[in-house]
């Protein structure tokens, strides 16, 4: 029986040549239920922190980052910013934050844990329109008393540069203010409270 050879010979390559095609489909099948363990860029955008570095703002300066899909605010305020904010405490309708929504470790009236250094969710409380950044001193359109600040051109709302709404305005409430904390002077991470970092 000499076909006895030729069959075991058959046999171990259509063995081994199955070994691999299996391997393949397990590889196959087995890449997506472990790449499914890791979230996708949608979910990561959806609430994961977001690496901010600042060193490039200059001072009256305002750059926009993204997190959760939603404009942030970081403005670099200058000492003449910081002064009219004390200025402004009985034109604005909730001077010590007491209504809106920020973290507890930022400071009430500077809405920010260093006096220099605004971030803001850059949404109009009001209908979430993205609110204009107008950082100069008594434009011809805001007026006299405009001393700068967010105006959103949906509505009308007007913020200062603390982000607290004005009185009178269709907005509710002041901009919020996000979770953040510094991972170096210059670097935030925006979605990372002060206090658990």
């Amino acid at each position: 029986m000499s076909n006895d050879g030729v069959n075991a010979g058959r046999r171990r390559f259509l063995v081994a040549a199955t070994s691999v095609v299996g391997a393949a489909g397990a590889v196959g099948a087995a890449t997506p239920f472990v790449g499914s363990w890791f979230p996708s860029a949608k979910a990561k955008a959806a609430g994961a922190p977001v690496k901010v570095n600042i060193s490039k703002v200059e001072a009256g300066q305002q750059m926009v980052a993204e997190w959760r899909g939603q404009p942030v605010f970081i403005v670099r305020r200058t000492e003449e910013i910081l002064a009219n904010l004390g200025k402004l405490e009985g034109s604005v309708a909730d001077p010590e934050s007491a209504a809106s929504v920020q973290p507890e470790y930022v400071d009430k009236k500077t809405r920010s844990i260093k006096p220099e250094i605004l971030v803001l969710v850059g949404l109009c409380t009001h209908l979430g329109c993205a609110p204009s950044f107008r950082p100069e001193v008594a434009p011809a359109d805001l007026g006299a008393d405009w001393v700068g600040g967010y105006f959103c051109p949906c509505h009308g709302s007007r913020y200062d540069l603390a982000g607290r709404v004005y009185k009178a305005q269709p907005a509710p409430l002041n901009l919020p203010v996000p979770p953040y904390t510094y991972e170096s002077d210059d670097v935030i991470i925006v979605g990372v409270d002060q206090e658990k970092a």
